[in-house]
């Protein structure tokens, strides 16, 4: 009896721990914490990258060269006003360096919190101008043009 009952616990505890592995990240405003609505967001794009990233919370764009450059053209227009062409800084901070305004913002799922729900200041929420996969591109390529210390990316870290 004891060892039906063993087998019975390890099979739920093992079903337990199977689906919080598959449970989707819950994404959190970066001012009040607050879980972010994504069913707000622009349609549109690649649902399956997007639905990936839920589950993990790193970019797979990240060092895809094709969503890199996407990224960039997507940049210009939507960013570059305030963090300058080349992520420089200028209302808004640099982006290429090892100083994030928001900490959480050097992990994959930080800076999209930032990007999705906004930030103090003058930092709006980008869901009504940008679809989820269009800013997963968006932040390949500002991990693309790191030029801090690599130890410091937290985004490389597995």
């Amino acid at each position: 009896m004891k060892k039906k009952k063993l087998l019975v616990v390890s099979a739920v505890s093992l079903a337990l721990i199977s689906s919080a592995a598959l449970a989707e990240i819950t994404f959190r405003n970066t001012i009040t914490g607050a879980p972010l609505d994504m069913s707000v967001a622009k349609s549109g794009g690649n649902e399956a990258v997007f639905n990936q990233f839920k589950e993990t919370g790193k970019n797979p764009y990240n060092g895809d060269k094709e969503a890199v450059q996407k990224g960039h053209d997507l940049f210009m227009p939507a960013c570059s006003g305030c963090h300058g062409h080349e992520a420089e800084g200028k209302l808004g901070p640099g982006l290429a360096d090892d100083y994030w305004t928001y900490p959480s913002a050097a992990t994959d799922q930080g800076l999209f919190e930032v990007l999705f729900g906004g930030a103090n200041g003058m930092m709006g929420p980008q869901y009504v101008n940008l679809s989820t996969d269009e800013m997963l591109m968006i932040m390949s390529w500002i991990r693309d043009i790191y030029k801090g210390d690599p130890k410091k990316a937290k985004w490389l870290k597995k």
